[in-house]
C-alpha cells in the first residue's frame, strides 16, 4: 500500500507544480508572449475551468474502465496539456494548454481516494488519503519555489516542460504501483443526488469556492504584489514562494490538530476571518516587507487550513452522495481559483495599484465566512426542530 501512496502523491505533486507554478512566473510569461499581467493571470482561470469540467465528465465514465486506466489517462492528458502550454506562442494556445492541463486535477484526487478507499485497512483511510495530498503540499513548499527561479534565471518554459516529464515518471509510477481495481456502485445516479435537495450542502460549496478566491484574488499577483508594492528584488521571489509553501504546509497540520478540539465548522469560519483581517493587513501595511510576508503567510496557512475541515462538512451533509459531494467540492474550490485570478486581475484592468488586489480577496473571503455563518444558523434551526418533534 505504501508504494501505492507514493504514487499517487508523485501524482499530486505534479498537479500542485501545474496549478500553483504558474504564480511565480507570471512577469516572465507576460514578457515572454507580449501580453498583460491580467491576460497572464486568466491562464490560472482557464486551469480552474478545465478542473470544473474534468471532474465530472470522468464520474460518468468511471465504472466502465479499471481505475488504474482512469489514472494513466489522466496523468498523460496532464503531460499533454503542459506540453502544449510549454510550447504555445499566442493567448488561445496556452489557454488550451492550460485547459487540458487542468481537465485531470480534481478526477484524479476522485480517482485516487476511491483507490485508497478500497485498500487501506479499516481506519486508516483518512491516513492514507492524507499521504496522497501531502504531494502538493510538497509541490508548494519545494517544486513552486524551484520553478520559480528557473522561471527567472531562464525560462518559465523549462518549468512547464520539467512538469511534463515529471508526469511521465508518475505514468511508470502508477504502472508498477497502483492495483488494477474497479468502482462499481449500486446506487441510482439519481439517488446521490438528493443531498442537494438541502441547503446546508450549497452553503459549503458556496464557502469552499470564495474562500479560495479570496485568497487567488491574491496569491494569482503574489508576484508582481511583491515587487511592486512590498520592494522585493526578483531574486529573492524564490525564497517567498517557499514561505508561502511552508505556510501551506504548517495550516494544512495546524488544521488537523484542531481537529480534536474543535468542530470543522468553529475551524473554518475562524479560519476564514483571519484570512479576511490579513488580506486587509496586506492592503493597509503591504509596503513594509515584514508585514507583507507575515500576512502572506497567514494567507496561504489559511489556504490550506480549510481544505480539511471543509472536505469533512460536505462529506457529513452529502448522505448517499459522498462521491459526487467531494466532486462537487473540487469544483468549488477550482471555480473559486477562476473567480479570484479574475477579480484581482479586474483591479488592474482598472489602472488601480497593485496593493488594490487585497480588497476583492477580502470581500470574497467574508462571503466565504458569511456562508459558513448561515450554514451554522440553519444547521442549529434544524437540530431546534428535531428536538422540538422529540
Amino acid at each position: 500500500m505504501k508504494k501505492t501512496i507514493f504514487s499517487l502523491a508523485l501524482g499530486t505533486f505534479g498537479l500542485g507544480m501545474a496549478e500553483f507554478g504558474i504564480m511565480g512566473v507570471l512577469t516572465e510569461l507576460a514578457r515572454d508572449v507580449g501580453i498583460t499581467i491580467p491576460s497572464a493571470g486568466n491562464m490560472i482561470s482557464f486551469y480552474a475551468f478545465g478542473v470544473v469540467i474534468g471532474a465530472p465528465i470522468i464520474a460518468l465514465f468511471s465504472s466502465k474502465f479499471s481505475l488504474k486506466s482512469i489514472l494513466l489517462f489522466l496523468v498523460a492528458m496532464c503531460a499533454v496539456g503542459n506540453v502544449i502550454f510549454t510550447f504555445s506562442t499566442s493567448y488561445t494556445m496556452l489557454a488550451i494548454g492550460r485547459l487540458v492541463s487542468g481537465f485531470p486535477h480534481g478526477a484524479f484526487f476522485g480517482v485516487g481516494t476511491i483507490i485508497l478507499s478500497k485498500i487501506a485497512p479499516p481506519g486508516k483511510v483518512t491516513l492514507a488519503v492524507a499521504g496522497m495530498v501531502a504531494g502538493m503540499t510538497v509541490a508548494n513548499l519545494a517544486g513552486v519555489p524551484f520553478g520559480t527561479w528557473l522561471g527567472h534565471a531562464f525560462s518559465w518554459r523549462y518549468t512547464f516542460f520539467i512538469i511534463a516529464l515529471f508526469n511521465a515518471l508518475v505514468l511508470l509510477s502508477i504502472l508498477a504501483w497502483v492495483p488494477k481495481l474497479y468502482d462499481k456502485s449500486e446506487a441510482r445516479l439519481s439517488e446521490q443526488f438528493r443531498f442537494l435537495k438541502k441547503p446546508e450542502p450549497w452553503l459549503i460549496f458556496s464557502a469552499t469556492m470564495f474562500g479560495n478566491a479570496g485568497v487567488f484574488a491574491w496569491f494569482s499577483y503574489i508576484k508582481p504584489f511583491m515587487l511592486n508594492v512590498s520592494g522585493f528584488s526578483e531574486l529573492f521571489m524564490t525564497v517567498i514562494m517557499m514561505l508561502m509553501g511552508l505556510g501551506m504546509v504548517l495550516g494544512n497540520l495546524m488544521s488537523g490538530r484542531l481537529s480534536g478540539r474543535f468542530s470543522p465548522l468553529r475551524i473554518a469560519a475562524t479560519t476564514d476571518m483571519v484570512i479576511v483581517l490579513s488580506l486587509l493587513m496586506l492592503f493597509a501595511f503591504g509596503e513594509h516587507k515584514v508585514a507583507s510576508l507575515t500576512m502572506g503567510f497567514i494567507c496561504c496557512a489559511g489556504l490550506f487550513a480549510l481544505a480539511a475541515p471543509l472536505q469533512i462538512l460536505l462529506i457529513q451533509n452529502a448522505k448517499g452522495g459522498e462521491l459526487l459531494g467531494a466532486a462537487g467540492g473540487q469544483i468549488a474550490f477550482n471555480l473559486g481559483s477562476a473567480i479570484g485570478a479574475y477579480f484581482g486581475g479586474l483591479m488592474i484592468t482598472l489602472a488601480l495599484r497593485w496593493d488594490y488586489v487585497t480588497l476583492p480577496a477580502a470581500i470574497l473571503s467574508f462571503s466565504a465566512m458569511s456562508s459558513l455563518l448561515m450554514y451554522g444558523h440553519k444547521k442549529a434551526k434544524r437540530q431546534q426542530e428535531h428536538q422540538a418533534l422529540a
